[in-house]
């Protein structure tokens, strides 16, 4: 089959390039240097080949107090890439079905985070911007859906953590491995943002793409994608410490610093009915093979960011 990836370089598109290509499907990618999708023509090299699959995972967000501080830059470029790819697939590509990322920031903070109530109510305020360009992606899908008959997926995971993710990533499980990792190895000061009681939700990236993969034969629907399991930021913090040799009492949580949401956990009923090999990772086995891909690839540099 021939499937279009974008962002394909970042941390679940080169995870799920390497899959596609394993299955023996041809893969062609967009990214922030190939094929940008800040201008819709730069997807016209692709004109001449009939996609099966499009997978749009290309976003513009940041971890951590980014959202915050950038909902201007946030509107625009999501809402120009997300915009010019589903005009695309409209115009040149629309015998393919179209997979694409939400967020659970996306949900209200009152209701059960289960698919039915994604465009209920509103998005907390600290992620309003990015978590409404989501939901217009998801908007537009339905619109095309409606008036063109074209097919989609729409997937919102849980953070997605695994090997293979850069080294300044700052989503909450890569940056607390960076920094007690080096707390053990070059004796930075460990200062974590909050008390750590929050609680938070990880998905192993290998599992969120073979549940994807499993559910293409389903069309036009919504799927949480998340291991139904929040725990406390000190839980992770104590497995990893466990795993680096670390002491965890040596933490600092600073609570004057942003920490997001208290709670945010995904309800996994509906995949769960249809694939039944959902989720199969561990997840000290998860955060093992995390904190290995650290040790390997960055370990070795004395930093403390």
């Amino acid at each position: 089959m021939n499937i279009l990836v974008t962002g394909a370089t970042g941390f679940l598109g080169s995870h799920l390039v390497k899959k596609l290509k394993s299955l023996d499907h041809v893969v062609y990618i967009s990214n922030t240097r190939q094929c940008n999708l800040n201008k819709i023509e730069n997807l016209y090299e692709f004109n001449d080949i009939s996609f099966d699959y499009i997978f749009h995972l290309a976003a513009a967000t940041k971890a951590g107090d980014y959202c915050l501080t950038h909902q201007g830059e946030q509107w625009e470029n999501n809402q120009l890439l997300n915009t010019n790819m589903l005009i695309y697939w409209k115009d040149y590509q629309p015998q393919a079905k179209i997979i694409c990322m939400g967020t659970s920031c996306s949900y209200p903070a009152d209701l059960p985070m289960v698919e039915e109530n994604y465009l209920t109510g509103l998005p907390g305020k600290d992620l309003y911007t990015y978590a409404m360009t989501k939901r217009m992606l998801l908007t537009g899908l339905m619109a095309f859906e409606k008036q063109y008959g074209l097919k989609w997926l729409y997937f919102i995971p849980s953070t997605l953590y695994g090997p293979g993710f850069q080294e300044h990533d700052n989503h909450f499980i890569f940056d607390l491995i960076r920094k007690i990792y080096n707390g053990q190895h070059h004796g930075a000061d460990v200062e974590l943002w909050g008390d750590g009681h929050q609680r938070r939700e990880l998905i192993y990236v290998d599992d969120a793409i073979d549940a994807m993969l499993n559910l293409l034969g389903e069309q036009n629907e919504i799927f949480n994608l998340g291991s139904s399991n929040d725990l406390p930021i000190r839980h992770y913090a104590q497995d990893i410490c466990d795993s680096v040799g670390y002491e965890h009492d040596k933490i600092f949580y600073n609570t004057e610093k942003y920490v997001g949401v208290r709670k945010r956990k995904l309800e996994v009923d509906k995949v769960k009915l249809l694939y039944s090999n959902y989720c199969k990772t561990p997840l000290k086995n998860g955060i093992e093979k995390t904190v290995q891909f650290y040790r390997d690839n960055y370990g070795n540099k004395n930093r403390e960011g």
